[in-house]
Order: C-alpha cells, then structure tokens, then sequence
C-alpha cells in the first residue's frame, strides 16, 4: 500500500506544530500532523510558559485561547540583587492590557489538542509511513544546532507565598544568573538560573532550606514563601541551527533555536514562527518549494537573530559582582525606568518582536 501523500508534513504535536497545523487550515493544502506520545508531556515535570501579548493574539485567532485560564502579568519588576537600579515596566508602557501572561505547558498542550479535535485535523503516528511535499519540523532541538552550555542550571519551582500573587512579575538578577518570579494562580512560578553546583542542591534541599534561600534571593519581592508544590532541575542551553530551510523541509521553534529562559522569549519565538509560517503557505501551490521556504526563511531572520542575542546578553550580561559592572547596570536599569519611549520599546519590542502586530 501507498503511503499516504499529504501536502506539508509537521513532526511533532507540542505547541509550536500544534499552532502551526491549525494555522494552515484554509490553506488549500493537506496538512498531517505526527505526534508522539512524549509530545504531550512536559519535560522534567511541573513546566510554567509565560505566553506574551501577541501570543495570546495568535491562540485567539485559532480559538485555542478560551481554553486557558491564564494568569495576566500587568507588571514587571527588574532588579539586580545587592545592586542599585530597578525598572517598572507595565503592560500601559505598551499600550496593551497585559505583558503577558503565565499558564502551564500541559494546560496549553491540551488546549490547543481540543481545538485540532474540533477542527478535524488529520494525525498520524511519528513512525507511520507519510510523503509530504515539504516537512516542518517543530518536534524539539536540531542534531546539526551550533550548541552553547550556559554556566547554569535553572531551578523551576512553584511556591506559595504568604499572601496570594497579584498581577506582578519579578526579574531579580543575582551574580549567579537571573531568577524569575511569575504569578500562577495565586502562587508564583520560580525559574531561577544558578551555578550546576548550586542548582543541584537547591533542587535536592529540605524544603525549609529552600524557602530560606529564595527569601534571600527574591529580596522580599514575593514576602515570606510559605510552602513549595514542585520543584527540578533542567540544564540551560542556547542551540541555533545554522539555517532554517533546507531541501523541502523548514525547521521552526525549538527545532530552529533553543533559548535560556530570561524574559520568557523561546515558546513566544516559535508561535511566532508558525504563524509566519503558515502566512507564507497560504495558497502556496508547492510548500516545500526553495523560493517560497526562502521567503519565510528572510521574513523570519531579524525577529530570530535578534531575540537569540537579547536573550543571551540578558542571561551572561548580569552576572558577577564587580562594583563597577553592577554600577553599570544598576544606572542601565536606572535611566530606562525614568525614559518612558525607551520602556515602550523594549516592552513592545519583546511582545511583538520587530512588528507592531504579529
């Protein structure tokens, strides 16, 4: 028997492939999406998203959005520990009713599943045997990416605090690395970027210990943490394939780069990928045609190269202790809170990459 011709192929059933097979609908092309079980899981556990603005334009134009209860972020509050220098940024800086928002990747996995449920998307098995005149590729991270191990581990955590989280966020950045705090239902989300040494036992210490050492850590930002519900370790990787496009396939999300989680920008970068992507194949007679992948591939590059470079500055920009270089950022951090178009341009440039609407 004949395998199955199908017009665009997309390996792997997580957020990013997700999006893009229900962004292809009224396309004109056959779309298969193959999934693995694995897909459906978040790896090493509990695994907070924290989706921008724009990502919530995209979902609510799939109609997988009024499937989340998210838990808005109206505020950020960036800071360097020991250190002078604080920047408010508000979702008013950017003239939208949220920054951003924070759910759980299982809750946004199942979201998205129901909406392709209710669209009759075709699903095939990842070992079923498909043709495709082009194959996407959004199942994880490229074997042939240019691999860069940052000098930390983060700690993801979810806490609960003395009084209930509001609608506020916090960036603390600590010699180690940056340690974020992001309101999820009542509680906060912890990312907490550390040496591996120092993750690994903050990972594997009695949870009084770890309460105390985040106390410490978050500056009072959040109050006393009164009670831990989950807790890993996952290492911290930057990897960026080298191109996007190749011969009648495309590579997108974490499948195109992998980035350290500071300022949120990875999950946001790949929902962006596939509704580009998507744009680019519609009514495109042949989607894995050179010219047509390259246009993607040129409309793309920008957003990518400079989300990968502002977030790696940000994860190795803000580490050490030298008096001077935290004098440094502490006056950096000091002179955006105070220049309002310099706050609406770094909020909007990370909502929406370098466009006004994604």
């Amino acid at each position: 028997m004949d395998a199955p011709q199908f017009d665009v192929l997309i390996r792997g059933g997580g957020p990013v492939g997700c999006t893009l097979a229900l962004a292809l609908r009224g396309s004109g092309l056959r779309v298969a999406l193959a999934w693995r079980r694995a897909d459906r899981a978040a790896p090493g556990g509990f695994r907070p998203i924290a989706l921008s603005y724009a990502s919530r334009l995209i979902l609510e134009r799939l109609g997988a959005w009024r499937g989340l209860s998210p838990s808005p972020i109206e505020r950020i509050e960036v800071s360097q520990a020991g250190r002078f220098g604080r920047t408010l940024l508000a979702a008013a800086d950017a003239g939208v009713p949220a920054l951003g928002y924070v759910v759980e990747y299982a809750a946004l996995v199942a979201a998205l599943e129901s909406r392709l449920a209710e669209s009759g998307a075709e699903l095939v098995r990842s070992d079923a045997p498909v043709s495709a005149s082009c194959v996407a590729h959004a199942e994880g991270s490229s074997s042939d990416a240019s691999e860069k191990r940052y000098t930390q581990d983060a700690v993801v955590a979810l806490v609960r605090g003395e009084r209930p989280a509001g609608r506020r966020a916090f960036e603390r950045f600590t010699p180690e690395g940056p340690l974020a705090l992001l309101p999820l239902a009542e509680r906060y989300a912890v990312i907490w970027s550390a040496h591996p040494d120092r993750a690994r036992a903050l990972g594997s210490a009695p949870e009084a210990e770890f309460l105390a050492a985040l106390a410490a850590a978050a500056g009072g930002a959040i109050g006393r943490p009164a009670a831990l519900d989950a807790r890993s370790v996952q290492p911290l990787v930057l990897r960026v394939r080298p191109a996007r496009v190749a011969n009648r396939a495309v590579y997108l999300g974490n499948a195109a780069q992998t980035l350290h989680p500071v300022a949120g920008q990875g999950l946001n970068l790949g929902l962006r990928d596939a509704w580009e992507l998507a744009r680019t194949w519609h009514n495109a007679p042949d989607p894995g045609d050179a010219q047509v992948l390259e246009r993607y591939a040129a409309r793309r590059r920008l957003d990518a190269r400079a989300t990968v470079r502002v977030t790696d500055a940000l994860a190795g920009g803000f580490l050490g202790a030298g008096r001077f270089a935290g004098a440094a950022r502490g006056l950096a951090m000091t002179v955006l809170d105070v220049t309002p178009p310099a706050r609406r341009f770094f909020a909007r440039r990370m909502i929406f990459g370098p466009f006004a609407i994604p």
